[in-house]
């Protein structure tokens, strides 16, 4: 199965809070991590795929991401967000007093929204903005007791979100995710292998499923086709290897899973927007000025 990516926790409080400006080519793809996330978009547009459900988002919106979701986001412009990455075991005592203090994060897409849209319920939605952004300047503040107002501002905001975004369960609010561990396994081997001359069928026949139910099946999660997806994959891999190594334009093609060159000069300037050389000119730049 695809792997979890590693979020590093402090040790001594396990959260993150900061502000992210766009989305890095790392969380464009499909991944999942053991940890929980909560987002406020506090300004532009984009799009989040959440365990094969697609969410277009605009500031004010705040998103819920589980353990294990399978997702992925990428901007529309503008983009500007509070991402707050956390372990369960924060809130795992909490149990005791209120055990449903995590069910906005464990039925997510069936009793609440992954997504909670600034327009719902403004004044409550107003709340979990006023706490996430309380929690930011107090992650980023030396005053004692910083530790227990994050803490009590999380549990706010899970409290908040229970009492007044809970929905109806209705076959229509699950997403489909019968088929998500599939979608993982061959991401895990596109992944592994970016050098192998991968086809639709061979994928589909790993999956044990036709080209045609696999290929509608993928899309569905990831929000474009395998050999879109596997692309994308391919042309992030050269964009590392172009800031991070010394090969050639034709070695980091051929690691990337590109047999011809013009075709690899072709697809990264129609994707990436400038040609490999200039994008590495780009990239060890802004290496040598950090």
């Amino acid at each position: 199965m695809i792997q979890p990516d590693l979020i590093q926790m402090p040790g001594e409080f396990p959260m993150t809070v900061s502000v992210s400006k766009g989305v890095s080519p790392l969380f464009q793809r499909l991944h999942w991590h053991r940890a929980l996330e909560i987002n406020l978009i506090t300004s532009g547009m984009g799009t989040y795929i959440i365990n094969g459900q697609e969410y277009q988002f605009a500031a004010g919106d705040v998103f819920l991401i589980d353990s294990h979701d399978l997702h992925r986001a990428y901007e529309g412009k503008e983009l500007e967000m509070v991402v707050i990455m956390f372990e369960p075991s924060l809130v795992s005592s909490e149990h005791r007093y209120n055990p449903e203090i995590m069910l906005p994060f464990r039925q997510t897409g069936s009793l609440f929204p992954n997504r909670i849209t600034a327009d719902r319920i403004e004044a409550a939605n107003a709340r979990l903005s006023e706490y996430i952004l309380r929690m930011l300047e107090e992650y980023h503040s030396e005053q004692s007791s910083r530790y227990s107002v994050l803490h009590g501002c999380l549990l706010l905001l899970l409290a908040e979100v229970h009492r007044h975004f809970r929905q109806p369960e209705t076959a229509e609010a699950r997403p489909v995710v019968k088929h998500l561990e599939m979608i993982r396994e061959s991401i895990q081997r596109m992944e592994s292998d970016l050098e192998r001359a991968w086809t639709l069928s061979e994928l589909a026949e790993q999956a044990h499923l036709s080209p045609s139910r696999f290929s509608a099946l993928f899309s569905q999660a990831a929000g474009m086709s395998p050999m879109n997806y596997l692309l994308q994959l391919r042309l992030d891999h050269a964009v590392q290897l172009l800031e991070q190594s010394s090969l050639s334009i034709l070695e980091i093609a051929d690691q990337s899973g590109f047999r011809n060159l013009s075709n690899f000069n072709r697809l990264f300037l129609r994707y990436v927007g400038k040609p490999p050389s200039a994008m590495r000119r780009k990239l060890q730049g802004k290496a040598s000025m950090s």
